[in-house]
């Protein structure tokens, strides 16, 4: 409420024409300004929990939802399955490879297949019989299930390794798979990490490479392959680069995946966290984006069914 509205009405008489009281226009007035700042909380799509819809469903199916199954351990697979059909999700990643027929039997798809980890990528030589070999594995079960992405990682910082070497030695391993992944339609996305976390090991990932998102679409520029693209984790960006919003705009060639969490944490897509989600989901449809997002934020609310229809409401734009 603004001052001179409080000042008017406290210098009016206690009584107004028709017998209202000062009391019950002040409260009024208190109402109204409730009303408009949990309409505006609304609108931002950042409701506190208290008001997330129990029941909610995916309505308006413009962001195509997927999960990463990893952040909602320990529960089952086969109960998040049900949970994803239930709200409106139409895929599921980041879970075991033994899981995909019973997801695929509910009418789900898979958004994205693992390969090897982010720690021991292409960063060091050593690694990169296993990388190469994991890359193609991947692509194979990606055929196999009906997928058309897979991950990849940089790897870490090691002493005695250049940047400009470890840049040189991630793209010389991957040249030896990116042939594979044309030929099969596959294509490899690069996830950046961020490096700034320290208070969790998947929180933040301290010594990584590719740990802003420019490098590692100049990465994908040294590639040259339409199968070579980013994986834009709008969660790892925020807390390296900002400006989330510009650089979907800025990469929206070479964007292949994305992925949400709440900003910091990594937990739920609510009022406690500051990225606007909604207004990144709207950009996303802007710029053409026709592929999955997931949701990898790690739960914290006590009703973790709750918190995942409370983000597929907030990306459901």
């Amino acid at each position: 409420m603004g001052e001179s509205l409080a000042s008017e009405i406290m210098n009016e008489p206690s009584t107004i024409e028709g017998g209202i009281s000062r009391r019950q226009v002040l409260q009024t007035a208190a109402a109204t300004c409730a009303v408009v700042a949990l309409a505006s909380q609304e609108a931002a799509g950042q409701m506190p929990r208290s008001f997330v819809e129990p029941d909610f469903k995916i309505r308006n199916q413009r962001i195509r939802q997927s999960i990463m199954g990893w952040t909602f351990n320990p529960m089952p697979t086969p109960e998040l399955a049900r949970l994803c059909k239930d709200i409106g999700l139409v895929a599921m990643e980041g879970v075991g490879r033994e899981h995909y027929p019973m997801i695929k039997e509910l009418g789900l798809q898979i958004s994205l297949v693992g390969s090897h980890g982010f720690a021991n990528g292409p960063f060091n030589p050593a690694n990169h019989d296993a990388v190469i070999k994991s890359l193609r594995e991947g692509i194979d079960a990606a055929v196999q299930v009906g997928c058309s992405k897979v991950i990849t990682f940089t790897g870490m910082r090691e002493h005695g390794i250049s940047d400009e070497q470890g840049a040189k030695n991630c793209l010389d391993a991957w040249k030896h798979v990116i042939g594979y992944a044309e030929e099969k339609k596959v294509t490899l996305c690069l996830e950046h990490l961020n490096s700034r976390d320290n208070t969790h090991a998947m929180k933040g990932h301290p010594g990584y490479f590719g740990d802003h998102v420019d490098f590692c679409v100049e990465l994908i520029k040294r590639m040259g392959s339409p199968n070579f693209k980013l994986l834009f984790d709008i969660y790892h960006v925020a807390i390296m680069d900002g400006d989330v919003i510009r650089r979907l705009r800025q990469h929206r060639e070479f964007i292949g995946h994305i992925h949400t969490a709440g900003v910091p944490g990594r937990a739920e897509l609510d009022d406690t966290q500051e990225v606007n989600y909604p207004a990144v989901m709207r950009a996303i449809l802007e710029i053409g984006y026709s592929g999955y997002v997931a949701q990898e934020f790690i739960p914290t609310w006590q009703d973790r069914g709750l918190a995942l229809r409370h983000a597929a409401k907030v990306c459901d734009v």
